[in-house]
């Protein structure tokens, strides 16, 4: 049996660096995170120890019902009164759950979280619980473990309000709370000697930081200047092998891709629709037509009935606007576009302008309804949708193109004044 195992095994902490343990918890037989996420390979809730010459911190603890593992580690290379620090980068409970019987067991300790987490902090607690002392700090406060320094990084919304990073200053350790995490258990711990989890971590990038890459370039911007020997997040593999490798896929898959494919100051809209019998399907390439007369602006084409819905949502997070064709169908839009719509939740939308288009044979909700979602997933939706009944004429055709280049226009700031007509206010 290896030291390691031995450890795990014993509820033995991991030392990794210099008076640096990892007393985190395993769960293994996870498959399903938050309702959202599955993991084939469970999870992990890590907790980190520092030990410095004028006391103990804590970083992060673990879920509650993982508490009795994690007192063990903790207690097999440090005594309670030691404690004089306890970092939460994260409240979310699988982060936050041992914390209030830690506090009991820490008289000695002083709580540190970020700015934005008082009210999360208050939510966390029971009634039976004492109020908790803190402190807040944001980026470039520190705190003092005599002969070792841990200073603060404000990393808001990765992913949530309160996340912040904390920085073991001279060991070049960055405990990072859910950023480059992942959920993937294996008792190697490490991530030259566990399995291949390049998936788990692509994959828990896409639905958890994907929709705050904003935020996450913020975060990074901090983060690529720190000499970084050991990356230590709150799930999944601790990276102690090439760290940085994580941080340049980070900036990578949240950059868009598309700014090297079209012009620098090109716009982008992408068309999407379904057709039954083919009438959606002539007013999309109408629409399609009449945008791409505009200069300036890359226009794609895309019929869902072809494809699965999810490779579409790149495409949908780098378009500058998006427009749904859909027939009606037993006073609904089709089942493909509401795949596409519900599959966005993993994207930011915000600002998007967005449009709907379809033809109808008798009641026509199926637009209305796709302009609704749309602004529900917070997208601007400026000109009313285009309704045709039934086989799209000539004449509907044309306004079909306006309505494209209308569109267009919007994108580029060169909108005219001129009002689209929902034509089955005509019929």
């Amino acid at each position: 049996m290896s030291d390691l195992q031995d450890a795990l095994d014993h509820r033995r902490a991991v030392e990794f660096a210099p008076d640096v343990f990892w007393v985190g918890a395993l769960d293994p037989t996870l498959r399903t995170f938050d309702i959202i996420l599955k993991t084939s390979n469970g999870t992990t809730y890590n907790s980190y120890l520092v030990r410095g010459s004028e006391g103990v911190a804590i970083v992060d603890t673990v879920k509650q019902e993982f508490s009795d593992e994690f007192f063990a580690r903790l207690e097999s290379v440090a005594s309670y009164d030691e404690i004089k620090v306890i970092v939460l980068n994260h409240l979310e409970p699988d982060h936050s759950g041992a914390l209030p019987e830690l506090m009991r067991r820490a008289p000695n300790a002083r709580l540190y979280i970020s700015t934005r987490a008082t009210s999360m902090l208050k939510a966390l607690l029971k009634p039976k619980d004492e109020p908790l002392d803190y402190t807040t700090v944001t980026t470039d406060d520190v705190v003092s473990l005599g002969d070792r320094t841990l200073r603060f990084l404000h990393t808001p919304f990765l992913h949530w309000p309160d996340t912040q990073c904390t920085y073991l200053e001279g060991e070049a350790v960055l405990f990072s709370g859910d950023v480059f995490g992942c959920h993937y258990c294996d008792s190697r711990l490490f991530n030259d000697t566990v399995g291949d989890f390049r998936f788990s971590f692509d994959y828990y990038y896409a639905h958890i930081m994907r929709p705050f890459k904003d935020w996450v370039l913020d975060a990074l911007a901090l983060i690529e200047p720190l000499k970084l020997k050991i990356i230590a997040p709150t799930h999944g593999p601790i990276l102690r092998d090439r760290p940085r490798r994580y941080v340049a896929h980070y900036r990578e898959l949240s950059q868009s891709s598309l700014a090297g494919q079209i012009g620098n100051n090109d716009k982008s809209l992408a068309v999407f629709y379904m057709s039954s019998y083919g009438n959606t399907a002539r007013m999309a390439e109408a629409v399609f037509e009449g945008a791409d007369e505009i200069p300036g602006v890359r226009v794609s084409l895309y019929d869902l009935e072809g494809g699965e819905t999810e490779p579409f949502v790149d495409l949908i997070e780098e378009a500058d606007a998006l427009a749904f064709g859909s027939p009606t169908i037993n006073g609904d839009a089709v089942k493909p576009v509401w795949d596409l719509l519900s599959s966005l939740a993993v994207v930011s939308l915000k600002g998007k302008m967005g449009a709907a288009f379809g033809s109808y044979g008798w009641s026509g909700e199926a637009v209305p309804m796709i302009e609704d979602r749309m602004r529900g997933l917070k997208m601007r939706v400026p000109l009313k949708g285009l309704r045709v009944k039934l086989i799209p004429t000539d004449e509907e055709l044309l306004e079909c193109r306006d309505f494209g280049r209308w569109l267009a226009s919007e994108l580029v700031g060169k909108r005219t004044q001129k009002a689209v007509i929902d034509l089955a206010d005509l019929g």
